[in-house]
């Protein structure tokens, strides 16, 4: 039974009315707009914004934690909610537990504990992890091998990930995959002027990166800069027409800003790129 308003849910659940809208719009609560377009939740959808409000708390980041649950909705059977597994914060990033495992839904990688690490090289990481020798000496590494060491450890260590692809842009600060792989690191840590830097880095050495134009978009909508991450989204779009989330985000950005019939517009072609 879906009785409670966006505002409602608000107050309940510590987030704000913006918030508890986007959640709606990603799909995954189970929502209902009443004939005047108001949005409804039931109880359940209460519980799952209380705990994405405890993860916004442990400063996972808002972008994180969307995309987190949307693929976990994928990844459970299809009568089983997502309030029937608990939900936690580690590090950066969130872990799903079921009694039986814990899994990151966003690489689907099951969590191992690395909390014994800390003054460990991240060659040493890649090796526990891998199974495989670590380097003989990092200073034989060149930025290629610490970009590369830096793909790997994302998922199980991030931390170190972070490490190895500042070292690659030590030796190699043009390598723009590189930098927009730490901007997106350092934005999931909650880092966002930091990340927001690396983005923009990476756009003066390639200037059509579409995937560090969009994540400089997300970045700049979390920071509240709501007018520039609306243009940095519509220049993605520019170079990239089919970049359905450019739509959506704008979309969602424009409501918000008031300007409701461009929003519809962008919503609908969001709507038909998805659906293709």
């Amino acid at each position: 039974m879906k009785v409670y308003t966006a505002k409602s849910v608000a107050r309940m659940s510590g987030l704000s009315v913006r918030q508890v809208r986007a959640y709606a719009r990603a799909g995954f609560l189970e929502s209902e707009r009443n004939p005047q377009g108001e949005y409804l939740f039931s109880f359940q959808d209460l519980v799952l914004l209380r705990t994405a409000r405890s993860l916004l708390s442990a400063q996972v980041a808002p972008s994180k934690i969307l995309r987190a649950l949307s693929q976990l909705k994928q990844q459970l059977p299809g009568d089983q909610p997502l309030t029937g597994v608990q939900l936690s914060a580690e590090g950066a990033d969130v872990v799903v537990h079921d009694g039986e495992s814990a899994w990151n839904p966003l690489s689907g990688q099951v969590c191992f504990d690395y909390g014994n690490n800390e003054g460990i090289t991240p060659a040493e990481i890649r090796s526990q992890s891998a199974g495989t020798k670590a380097p003989d000496s990092e200073e034989s590494m060149e930025a290629d091998d610490w970009a590369a060491l830096g793909h790997e450890l994302e998922a199980a260590a991030p931390e170190h990930a972070r490490e190895a692809y500042r070292r690659a842009l030590e030796l190699n600060p043009n390598q723009v995959e590189t930098r927009a792989r730490l901007g997106n690191l350092l934005h999931e840590e909650g880092a966002l002027e930091s990340a927001e830097a690396h983005f923009r880095l990476a756009l003066m050495i390639r200037p059509r990166y579409v995937t560090a134009l969009f994540h400089l978009g997300v970045c700049l909508e979390d920071q509240g800069k709501m007018d520039e991450a609306v243009r940095i989204y519509k220049e993605t779009i520019q170079l990239d027409e089919d970049c359905a989330d450019a739509y959506h985000n704008i979309a969602c950005l424009l409501e918000e800003l008031g300007e409701t019939d461009a929003a519809l517009d962008y919503f609908k072609t969001y709507r038909e790129l998805i659906e293709d």
